[in-house]
């Protein structure tokens, strides 16, 4: 009779299959990992008097085909928290309008002592650059906007 080895046998094998019990609490972890330390960039408020209006309309666009200008009494223009001078407004907003295939609105939020001649000189720099969908913002709009949150 032959010896065997020790005389005890392996009941269970090495496995050779990668564990997948797990995989999918570690993927939920991740993805709630990812969405609680993501930071979504907003546009910082201006400090502006806003325009009054007797008549607002919602506009049906998403936010992120919306730009806003912001224009200051003193006449400073701030595009994505960027201050921009005049010359700049078609230089910049042209290349935007026609990436977003013409869906861009641009929403202009001026100050109510802005003089009338900067806000036709930025509409002549809108219409330059092409742009088609142009809408000003007022303060019957930011109060409307607040109710409804």
């Amino acid at each position: 009779m032959a010896i065997k080895s020790g005389g005890f046998s392996r009941k269970s094998s090495a496995s050779d299959k990668v564990p997948d019990s797990s995989l999918a609490d570690i993927a939920f972890l991740l993805l709630i990992f990812f969405m609680v330390t993501t930071v979504f960039r907003t546009d910082k408020e201006r400090d502006i008097t806003w325009p009054e209006a007797e008549a607002t309309e919602k506009i049906d666009a998403k936010t992120k085909d919306i730009l806003n200008i912001w224009v200051e009494s003193n006449g400073a223009i701030f595009m994505n928290d960027q201050p921009y001078s005049m010359d700049q407004v078609s230089e910049v907003v042209g290349p935007l309008y026609r990436a977003s295939d013409q869906r861009l609105v641009i929403s202009i939020r001026g100050d109510r002592d802005v003089p009338y001649l900067t806000m036709d000189q930025i509409q002549k720099e809108l219409v330059s650059a092409g742009v088609v969908r142009v809408v000003f913002a007022t303060e019957l709009e930011q109060r409307v906007t607040r109710a409804r949150r």
